[in-house]
C-alpha cells in the first residue's frame, strides 16, 4: 500500500492482436476518461495518499540489430529516477512488428561487437508510492532485481505465498516472481517444455496470492508487462487504453483530479454449525489483517504507546460493523483503544449516529475492559464545495450521485476528524464532556461484501419471490462478479486518499469459500420479514459473539444512514420525491451541475 502507476508512451498498442475481442467489448477494468495529465499530476495524486516514500524509474527500450543475423530484437536500458479485470493481463514486445510501431526519432548509438542500438521502441515510467505496514527494512519502490525485472505492488499478502513476520510483501513477492518461467508460451503446457521444471508462470503465482492486491511487474527477459488485481478488485487500478487523442497506455492506482475531458459526471445443515463455521472464519480474516507484527514497526513508535490506536472499524452500528469490532476486539492487544469512524450528515438525529450510539453501549457490555472511541464525524454538503468536487476525481470513472454520496461519506470518514463524547464512548467513568479527536489508525476495516454474499440487498428479496433459489443465487452471483466495478475500487480511492489503507475481512478468500461451502437457505432465509432471513447466517454469528441486538437490526447503506443522499436530494433536486423521480441515485453527474 500505497499506490502505484505506469505511463507507456512511444509505441502503438495494437489492442486487436492484444485482444481478439477489443472491437465488440472493451476488457473488464475500470476505464478513466481520456486522460490529458502528466508525470506531476501522477506524483501529486499518489502523494495525496500519505506513503512514506515515493520513487520513479524509466525504463527505455531499443532495437538492437546484428549485422551478421539480419534479426531485430529489444533490449531494455534503465534510468534512475525517472523525475483488469482479465485477472492478469499482458502487453507483449519481444518481437518487432510493423504493423504494431511507429516510426520515430528515437535515439541512435553506436556499433559495438557487430551489434547496433537503434531507435526507441518504447518508454515505460513506473511509479510506487509506499505506505509501509509489513516489514523491519523500509523498502522503496519502483523494485528492480538483478536481472532487470521491475515490480510496483500495492496489496497485502495473508496467505499463498509465505511471508515472514518481519519481511516485507513486495520483496518476497519480487524475488518469488523472478522465479517464474519467462518463456513466450506462458504456461501453455502443450506449446513448450518450461512448466517441466516445476517453475510458476507469473498468473500461476498471482493466483496463490491470498489478500488484496495490484501491480504492474515488468519480466525483462521475455519483455513482457504483466498489470492485474486480485480477482474482486479489492485495490483500485485504473487504465486509459490509448486513443487518437492521447496514444498512451496508462495504469494508476487513482486518476488525478481533472484529469478528464469527458463530463462527470438444498441439504439441512445443523442451526449451529454453518454459524460457527463463518465464525471461525472471520475471526481468522480479521486477525491476518489486524496482526501488529505485520505492521513496519516505526509506525507505533511515532505516536506514544498507550495512544496508538493501529485500527478502526467504519462504523454505522448496524450489523455488518459490529460484527467487525466484537472481532477485532477478540482479536487485538486489550492495551490498544479502538477506534469507531461514523459520519453523519444531520448531526444526532442521523440513524446511522442513532445506532452507532447504542451499539458502542452494546460493546461496552461484551467487552467492558476495552476502551472504545466512537469518532463523530458531523458533516455540511453545503461547506463540502472543493471537498466535493475532490472527491469527484476520486470516484472516476464512477459518474453517479449515489457513488458521490458514498464516496464523500467514505471519504470523510477515512479522515478520521471528528468528536469523542466522552459519555457515550467512556465506561471507565474518567469524566463527560465532547472533545475534538482525530482518528490516527493506519488500517480501517470495512464491511464490503457481507450483503453480497448473504442476501442483504433489498432486490435480492425481489429475486427470490420472483426467482426462487436459484434467481436469488444468479442475483449474488452477478453481484459478486462486478462487485469490483461498483464498489471497491472507488471505495479504496477514497479512503486510500487520506493515507488509510482498506481492509475487508468479509472478502477474505478463505471467507468467501466457507460462505460458498454452505447451502444458501442456510445463508438466507428471505420468506422471513426484514431483519430476520436476510443475512440469516451473519445473524447467528452476531448471536454467538453476544451481540442480539445488532443481531435484529435492518439493512442501511451508508448514503441512506448518515443522511447524505436526503441532503444531496435536497441541494441538487430541491426535494428527496423530485429526486426519487429522477432516479437520483443512477443518474449521471455532468460537468455544468454547479456544487455551491
Amino acid at each position: 500500500m500505497c499506490g502505484i502507476a505506469l505511463i507507456v508512451s512511444g509505441v502503438r498498442i495494437d489492442l486487436l492482436h492484444l485482444l481478439p475481442d477489443f472491437k465488440s467489448s472493451l476488457p473488464e477494468v475500470e476505464q478513466v476518461d481520456q486522460p490529458v495529465f502528466s508525470f506531476d499530476d501522477i506524483k501529486a495524486a499518489l502523494l495525496r495518499r500519505g506513503p512514506d516514500n515515493f520513487g520513479s524509474k524509466k525504463v527505455l527500450l531499443l532495437l538492437k540489430s546484428s549485422d551478421s543475423s539480419k534479426k531485430e530484437e529489444i533490449i531494455s536500458l534503465f534510468n534512475a529516477d525517472g523525475t483488469t479485470n482479465r485477472e492478469n493481463s499482458c502487453l507483449h514486445s519481444s518481437r518487432i512488428k510493423n504493423d504494431c510501431i511507429p516510426s520515430t526519432s528515437g535515439v541512435t548509438s553506436v556499433q559495438s561487437n557487430d551489434c547496433i542500438l537503434g531507435k526507441s521502441v518504447a518508454e515505460l515510467l513506473f511509479f510506487g508510492a509506499t505506505l509501509q505496514l509489513r516489514g523491519t527494512n523500509q523498502v522503496y519502490q519502483p523494485l528492480v532485481d538483478g536481472y532487470g525485472n521491475l515490480l510496483v505492488y500495492n496489496g497485502e499478502i495473508f496467505g499463498g505465498i509465505h511471508v515472514g513476520s518481519n519481511n516485507n510483501d513486495t520483496a518476497i513477492l519480487m524475488d518469488a516472481l523472478g522465479r517464474c518461467f519467462s518463456c513466450n508460451c506462458q504456461g501453455d503446457k502443450k506449446a513448450c517444455y518450461c512448466t517441466k521444471g516445476g517453475q510458476n508462470s507469473v498468473p500461476e503465482l498471482l493466483s496463490k496470492i491470498k489478500g488484496p492486491w495490484a501491480l504492474i511487474y515488468w519480466q525483462d527477459s521475455s519483455k513482457t508487462m504483466w498489470f492485474g488485481r486480485d480477482a474482486f478488485g479489492r485495490r483500485s487500478l485504473l487504465v486509459h487504453w490509448p486513443t487518437a487523442d492521447d496514444s498512451r497506455f496508462l495504469l494508476s492506482s487513482v486518476s488525478p483530479p481533472l484529469s478528464y475531458k469527458k463530463n462527470l459526471g438444498v441439504n439441512q445443515c445443523s442451526d449451529s454449525l454453518p454459524a460457527q463455521r463463518v465464525l471461525l472464519a472471520l475471526k481468522e480474516s480479521v486477525k491476518r489483517r489486524i496482526t501488529l507484527e505485520r505492521m513496519f514497526q516505526t509506525t507505533a513508535n511515532e505516536v506514544r504507546p498507550e495512544k496508538f490506536v493501529p485500527v478502526a472499524v467504519l462504523f454505522s452500528g448496524g450489523l455488518d460493523s459490529m460484527i467487525l469490532a466484537a472481532l477485532l476486539d477478540e482479536c487485538l492487544d486489550r492495551t490498544y483503544e479502538i477506534d469507531l469512524l461514523n459520519v453523519s450528515f444531520d448531526g444526532e438525529s442521523a440513524p446511522d449516529r442513532i445506532s452507532a450510539r447504542a451499539g458502542v453501549k452494546e460493546l461496552q457490555r461484551i467487552a467492558p475492559s476495552r476502551r472504545w472511541n466512537l469518532v463523530e464525524i458531523d458533516a455540511d454538503l453545503s461547506d463540502l464545495t472543493s471537498e466535493t468536487l475532490h472527491v469527484m476525481s476520486l470516484i472516476n470513472p464512477a459518474k453517479t450521485y449515489m457513488d458521490l454520496n458514498i464516496g464523500i461519506a467514505l471519504w470523510l470518514a477515512a479522515g478520521g476528524h471528528g468528536w469523542v463524547d466522552r459519555g457515550v464512548s467512556n465506561n471507565h467513568n474518567e469524566g463527560h464532556g465532547r472533545s475534538m479527536y482525530k482518528s490516527e489508525a493506519k488500517i480501517l476495516l470495512v464491511g464490503s461484501g457481507a450483503d453480497e454474499q448473504c442476501a442483504g440487498y433489498g432486490r435480492h428479496k425481489t429475486k427470490y419471490r420472483l426467482g426462487g433459489w436459484l434467481g436469488l443465487h444468479e442475483e449474488m452471483k452477478l453481484d459478486m462478479h462486478r462487485i469490483w466495478k461498483r464498489n471497491l475500487g472507488r471505495d479504496d480511492r477514497c479512503i486510500s486518499d487520506n493515507g488509510k489503507e482498506a481492509r475487508f475481512p468479509f472478502l477474505d478468500e478463505d471467507v468467501i469459500r466457507t460462505l460458498l461451502d454452505i447451502p444458501l437457505c442456510e445463508v438466507a432465509d428471505l420468506d422471513q420479514p426484514i431483519g430476520r432471513g436476510d443475512k440469516k447466517i451473519l445473524r447467528e454469528v452476531a448471536w454467538l459473539l453476544g451481540l442480539k441486538e445488532a443481531a435484529s437490526l435492518p439493512k442501511r447503506a451508508i448514503q441512506f444512514g448518515s443522511r447524505i443522499a436526503r441532503e444531496s436530494n435536497r441541494k441538487n433536486f430541491g426535494s428527496n420525491r423530485a429526486a426519487n423521480q429522477a432516479s437520483a441515485g443512477s443518474l449521471v453527474i455532468h460537468m455544468e451541475t454547479k456544487f455551491t
